[in-house]
C-alpha cells in the first residue's frame, strides 16, 4: 500500500540531511533534482548499503497500467524507503537481504524520478512510464542495426527521446540469477547501431502508433535453441523433454568431455613434437535452461507488456517437438512473470537455402507450421510472416525493417486492441470440386492480391501424395488451385519449402502464411510408436 505524498514524510534522522532531502523532494516534483546525489553522499552517517536491481537505472521505462514492483538489496533489518511519483513506501529488509516494494499503476508520462534510502541515498532520474517489451531469440534477433540493410538513414534519424534501450549481457548460468549488470540508454545514433535491428524497428513503429514511451529489454543469443530459454523445472515436468532434451544433453555433454580430453592430448603431443596444431577445441553444447537462468530469470518480475521472439533456426530439425516446446516456454515465462497471458509475438522463419525446382519436403517448412500452430493454440500469441525477406545463401537476412514493422502491427492488434489488419491471408478451409480445389482464407483484409504476376508457390497432389506445381488464380476472396497432372486432388500446399517462392498477399501489404491442407507424415515426425508428449 502506498503512503501519503512525499513532503509529509521525513526520510532521514540527521537534521542537516532532512533539510537537503526536503529541498530535493520539492525539486523532484518539479523535475530538476539533478546533482543532489553527490551532496547527499557527503552527508554525515551515510554508507552505501541500499542498492537497486540492475533494471532500475536512469532513463528507464516502467510499464503503464499495471502495478510497478521495485526491488533491490540492503542490510538485513535495515529500513528502506522508496519514493516515486509523489508516493513513498517503507519496508524492512528481510533476512535474505533482498527487499521489494510495489507502487500502484501509473499512466504514461514522465520524466519522473525515483529515490531509495536506507543508510545511504540513491536517486534515479529521467524515468518514463509507457510500454515495456522483451526482445529475445537467437541471431536474427541479436542482429545489430548497423549490419542490417541500408542502416545509415535509420541510424541518423534514431534520436527518439521517447524510446529507451536496455541490453541484457549474455550469460549462461546453472541456476536462476537475481541481478543483471547493464543500464537503460537513450535511443539515438550513439546507442542504436549495436542494438537489435528488429527490436529497434519494432519500438520505433510502436511508439509512432501509440504516442507513448516505449522501452525495449533486449535479451538474445545467436545459435541458441528454445530449450535453453526454458527453465529446467518446466522441462523436467514433461517426460518427453526429460528423455529427449535433458537426458539427451547429458549424453552429448559426456561426448563433449571425451572429445575435449582427446583434443587436449593431441594438442600437447603436437607441442612436444614441434608440430603445428590448429584444430579448434570442441564446442561446448548448449545446456537446457542456461539462458533462462542467466538472461530471463533476473528480469522477473519487472513489469512488461509482452515479448517479441525471433528464434527457431536451431530447432528446425525438430519441428514436431518445437510446437510443444515453444508453447511450454511461453507458458513458463507467463507463469513466472505472474502477469497473466501477456502478448507473445513470433517471427516466422525467413526463406533460406537453395530454391528447388520441384515441390519437396522441408524441415524449415515444418518449423514454420509449428510456429503457426503455436499462434493458433495459445491466447495472445501472434506471428509475423516474412516470406519476402529471405536470402538463399545467408541465414541472416539483412532486411529487418519489415520484420519490426509487422511485429508492431501484431502488437497493436493483440496487445492494444486496435482495429488494424495485422496478418496476411491465413488458410481457413478447403473445398474440392471435380479437379479444382477452392481455398478460403481468414485475414483477407481489403482483398487478395498476387504480386508480380500470376500466383506462385501452390502445389497439389492426388492420392499418390506426389506434389506438383499447380496453377492458381484469385476468385473473389478465394484461391482456386488445379493442375492437368492431378485429376482428383486431395491436398494443396503453399509456400512449403525451405525457400518458398510465393506472392499471395492481402491489399494491406501483408504476405500469406505458408500452409498445407494435408496431414501426411513429415521429416521431423516421431518414429512409429513415439509420442509428442
Amino acid at each position: 500500500m502506498e503512503s501519503q505524498p512525499l513532503p509529509r514524510i521525513s526520510l532521514l534522522t540527521s537534521a542537516r540531511v532532512v533539510g537537503w532531502t526536503r529541498r530535493m523532494i520539492s525539486r523532484i516534483r518539479t523535475g530538476w533534482a539533478l546533482g543532489l546525489l553527490l551532496a547527499l553522499a557527503a552527508a554525515p552517517g551515510t554508507r552505501a548499503d541500499v542498492t537497486l536491481h540492475g533494471l532500475f537505472t536512469d532513463n528507464m521505462v516502467l510499464q503503464q497500467g499495471v502495478a510497478i514492483p521495485v526491488w533491490g538489496w540492503a542490510s538485513p533489518g535495515e529500513e528502506v524507503q522508496v519514493g516515486f511519483d509523489g508516493s513513498l513506501i517503507t519496508v524492512t529488509c528481510p533476512a535474505s537481504g533482498q527487499w521489494r516494494v510495489t507502487f500502484k499503476a501509473r499512466k504514461a508520462g514522465g520524466p519522473k524520478s525515483l529515490i531509495a534510502q536506507g543508510n545511504n541515498f540513491v536517486i534515479l532520474t529521467n524515468i518514463l512510464i509507457g510500454e515495456v517489451w522483451i526482445a529475445s531469440g537467437q541471431s536474427n534477433m541479436q542482429w545489430p542495426l548497423q549490419r542490417a540493410f541500408e542502416p545509415e538513414a535509420a541510424i541518423a534519424n534514431s534520436a527518439h527521446p521517447q524510446i529507451r534501450l536496455y541490453t541484457v549481457p549474455r550469460l549462461k548460468a546453472d541456476a536462476p540469477q537475481t541481478n543483471v549488470n547493464a543500464a537503460w540508454q537513450l535511443c539515438g545514433p550513439e546507442t542504436v547501431p549495436g542494438f537489435s535491428a528488429v527490436a529497434y524497428y519494432f519500438a520505433r513503429d510502436l511508439q509512432r502508433a501509440l504516442k507513448v514511451p516505449v522501452g525495449i529489454i533486449h535479451s538474445s543469443w545467436g545459435g541458441s535453441p528454445a530449450e535453453v530459454w526454458t527453465s529446467e523445472p518446466a522441462l523436467a515436468a514433461n517426460p518427453a523433454y526429460r528423455r529427449d532434451i535433458l537426458e539427451a544433453h547429458r549424453a552429448v555433454y559426456v561426448k563433449y568431455l571425451e572429445a575435449t580430453v582427446r583434443w587436449q592430448k593431441d594438442k600437447l603431443d603436437a607441442q612436444q613434437n614441434g608440430v603445428p596444431f590448429s584444430r579448434r577445441a570442441p564446442s561446448v553444447p548448449w545446456k537446457p535452461g542456461e539462458l533462462y537462468n542467466g538472461m530471463i530469470a533476473p528480469l522477473i518480475p519487472y513489469s512488461i507488456r509482452g515479448a517479441i521472439w525471433y528464434q527457431g533456426e536451431s530447432n528446425a530439425s525438430r519441428a514436431w517437438q518445437y510446437c510443444d516446446l515453444l508453447s511450454d516456454m511461453i507458458r513458463n515465462w507467463r507463469r513466472d512473470w505472474g502477469l497473466g497471458d501477456f502478448t507473445f509475438l513470433q517471427v516466422q522463419l525467413a526463406p533460406y537455402t537453395d530454391i528447388l525446382p520441384q515441390p519437396s519436403e522441408s524441415h524449415w517448412a515444418e518449423l514454420r507450421e509449428a510456429q503457426w500452430r503455436v499462434a493458433q493454440t495459445l491466447p495472445n500469441v501472434g506471428l509475423a510472416v516474412i516470406t519476402d525477406v529471405g536470402e538463399e545463401k545467408d541465414i541472416h537476412p539483412r532486411r529487418k525493417e519489415p520484420v519490426g514493422a509487422r511485429l508492431a502491427l501484431a502488437a497493436r492488434r493483440i496487445a492494444y486492441g486496435q482495429d488494424v489488419v495485422a496478418s496476411g491471408p491465413a488458410f481457413k478451409k478447403m473445398r474440392i470440386k471435380n479437379y479444382q480445389v477452392f481455398l478460403t482464407f481468414d485475414h483477407v483484409g481489403g482483398g487478395l492480391v498476387a504480386r508480380d504476376g500470376e500466383l506462385k508457390g501452390f502445389a497439389i497432389c492426388g492420392k499418390d501424395r506426389k506434389f506438383v506445381w499447380a496453377q492458381a488464380r484469385i476468385q473473389g476472396r478465394q484461391v482456386v488451385v488445379s493442375s492437368p497432372q492431378v485429376s482428383k486432388p486431395v491436398a494443396v500446399r503453399y509456400g512449403w519449402a525451405s525457400f518458398p517462392v510465393v506472392n499471395l498477399w492481402n491489399k494491406e501489404g501483408l504476405p500469406a502464411i505458408p500452409f498445407r491442407t494435408d496431414d501426411f507424415p513429415t521429416l521431423s515426425a516421431p518414429k512409429p510408436g513415439g509420442t509428442r508428449k
